[in-house]
């Protein structure tokens, strides 16, 4: 059952992060274009309910092929409360938020996506959802400020990143739930991106640590080396050092003889020839 499970979130993940693209765009045309055609209202509409029943149907699988379907319930409870929100009131902005809460959870089981490019993917995700839905809650506000898209634009940075100039804000009660709700996942993401960069640098220093430490560990040996080596040649050498040999003074004297000299004879008379 766990391996079918597993095959399962293995097929499906491109599909759903295509149907998450999709969403997306049927989200922001009716915002960008609040005069487009009807039909092109509707078609959007029935895209993003499609989108989120797909997502709605992945949990329903999912948590058929789970071994344990109480453990897999309580530990997946925004995937569910993704499920139960559009259910419960069919709010727009509802759907928007279960199909992100549903995308996010199936990006992050993505093997190939690393926490970078999620983080990356949550921030665009965020100031670009944010920014359309602040600009469809705010545009018709009486008191409203936010009526283009550059200032829902310029609206999420600031907020994102917990700047607050002030020159936009949110005056209705649902576009300051979501200022608030953009606040607390821009402190959350800039933290996991502090976070990261700070394990980066540990990682960084404690490679180079490494390496001197091996260096120093390398000298330390061959010192030792060079140490028992001489300590072998002092073994090996004589204990009052080589014996030198004593160069001659001068040249060579002649040897005198040991007894007396015979007298040398003279030679014998030769007779004459006849």
């Amino acid at each position: 059952m766990k391996v079918r499970w597993k095959s399962w979130e293995k097929r499906t993940q491109t599909p759903l992060l295509v149907l998450a693209v999709a969403f997306g765009i049927a989200y922001a045309v009716p915002i960008v274009a609040p005069d487009a055609a009807p039909w092109v209202h509707r078609l959007c509409t029935h895209v993003e309910w499609a989108v989120w029943a797909a997502f709605a149907l992945d949990y329903v699988v999912r948590l058929a092929l789970a071994p344990a379907r109480w453990a897999f319930v309580r530990s997946h409870p925004l995937d569910l409360l993704a499920v139960l929100l559009p259910m419960v009131q069919p709010l727009r902005l509802l759907r928007v938020v279960s199909t992100l809460l549903l995308v996010g959870r199936r990006a992050r089981m993505a093997p190939q996506i690393t926490l970078t490019t999620y983080v990356a993917g949550a921030v665009v995700g965020l100031m670009m959802f944010g920014s359309l839905a602040v600009l469809h809650v705010e545009r018709d506000a009486p008191d409203g400020n936010i009526k283009t898209l550059g200032d829902a634009v310029w609206w999420s940075f600031t907020t994102m990143t917990t700047v607050g100039y002030g020159d936009h804000a949110p005056t209705t009660g649902l576009g300051r739930v979501l200022a608030v709700g953009l606040m607390l996942s821009g402190i959350a993401l800039l933290g996991v991106v502090t976070a990261n960069i700070a394990a980066w640098f540990i990682a960084r220093f404690d490679r180079d640590d490494a390496v001197e430490r091996r260096q120093t560990e390398l000298l330390e040996a061959l010192t030792l080396e060079v140490r028992e080596l001489r300590a072998e040649v002092a073994r090996l050498s004589p204990p009052d050092g080589p014996r030198a040999i004593p160069a001659p003074a001068g040249p060579a004297e002649p040897m005198a003889p040991a007894g007396p000299v015979a007298p040398a004879r003279a030679p014998a008379p030769t007779a004459p020839r006849a």
